[in-house]
């Protein structure tokens, strides 16, 4: 192993023209987590690049040349005696011992718990970090995220290649069982989903255990492949079910439905924002600590909207809601209401706001 950490050491690094993202890393120790291909292994490339070459050593723990026992019993030798400030380990496995070093960084997909690491959650890039890769910034843009989705690579595929490439990707990245489950929730995106449906869907066309199926199923949440929204007040209510990314849509299906496409790209900003939100019936998004409900109506008018804030107004009074926000694709303006604030907003204002 001493001659394959030599080779490390003194390998250079490079990555393309780096964009920066809202995501980064300063002089702590940290886990970073994301699904494959969201950036991780570029944003901590971009990190030590900034570094002096001789003060880290860079592992990607894929590499199949690696013995990890024999890893462990040499690796903390080799950066004492290179005097190693920042260890990275890429891909990172349990598998590996950790030992006492002034910066440690590990990326992977799934979390771990390691009390002594900050957490960086790495998600696909959100509609603001978007815009940085588009060579510029019109009424197009917004249309070009719907069709290339957050992955930050694609922008370098052409057009015939994309599909293809999100498909190998998590091929390679999931089980059999998770990729089947995660194509299902692909038509079913937007949509109250439990893991029992998929499981009595699926058993039709394959063999497969429950256990399996709620096992993997599970899988894909904790690696956040994809989300889980809960019913208001009805935690064991069957949740609302998204994509961590937009472009699976059409990579895994070729079933339409902008709504529901419309409604993942609005839960996939409140998520990246922080934002606790829950569904209601008719309602897409509610958030208690802001008393704001979020409608998505890509495709409406003020009069549409009114109708449709009338059959709320029980909620709406019970709850004390002071906003409600309508997502549009480029339609604006303000309703007369007399208990609340209600807007009609495109999304791209909506989502580059504060």
């Amino acid at each position: 192993m001493e001659i394959l950490l030599e080779e490390f050491y003194k390998t250079d690094l490079h990555i393309d023209k780096y964009i920066d993202r809202k995501a980064s890393i300063e002089d702590k120790s940290y886990q970073i987590n994301g699904i494959s291909q969201s950036g991780k292994t570029k944003l901590v490339k971009n990190y030590l690049l900034s570094l002096k070459k001789s003060s880290y050593l860079y592992i990607d723990c894929e590499d199949i040349r690696i013995d990890f026992t024999q890893l462990n019993i040499d690796l903390s030798k080799f950066c004492i005696l290179n005097k190693i400030n920042v260890l990275v380990l890429d891909n990172y496995t349990p598998q590996i011992h950790f030992f006492n070093v002034s910066q440690l960084i590990i990326s992977c997909v799934h979390y771990h718990d390691i009390d002594f690491l900050q957490t960086l959650q790495l998600y696909p890039l959100d509609y603001e970090e978007f815009l940085a890769y588009e060579h510029k910034y019109d009424s197009s843009a917004l249309n070009h995220f719907f069709q290339l989705g957050g992955f930050p690579s694609i922008h370098k595929l052409h057009s015939d290649k994309r599909i293809l490439y999100i498909q190998k990707t998590l091929i390679s990245s999931l089980s059999e069982m998770e990729f089947d489950i995660l194509k299902f929730c692909t038509k079913m995106m937007s949509q109250k989903l439990s893991p029992f449906a998929i499981y009595e869907r699926l058993k039709v066309t394959r063999k497969i255990s429950k256990d399996k199926l709620y096992k993997s199923f599970d899988s894909l949440v904790s690696k956040k492949y994809i989300h889980t929204l809960e019913k208001f007040e009805h935690s064991k209510a069957t949740k609302k079910v998204y994509l961590c990314d937009i472009s699976l849509k059409s990579a895994l299906t070729t079933d339409k439905h902008f709504g529901r496409l419309f409604e993942n790209m609005v839960y996939l900003e409140l998520l990246k924002s922080g934002v606790n939100s829950y569904y209601e019936e008719q309602i897409e998004f509610y958030i208690p600590n802001l008393s704001e409900i979020i409608l998505c109506i890509p495709f409406s008018d003020e009069r549409a909207l009114f109708k449709r804030v009338e059959q709320l107004e029980a909620f709406i009074f019970t709850h004390n809601i002071e906003k409600i926000t309508a997502i549009t694709m480029n339609t604006e303006g303000l309703i007369s209401h007399p208990l609340s604030s209600v807007e009609m907003i495109p999304f791209d204002i909506w989502a580059l706001g504060d």
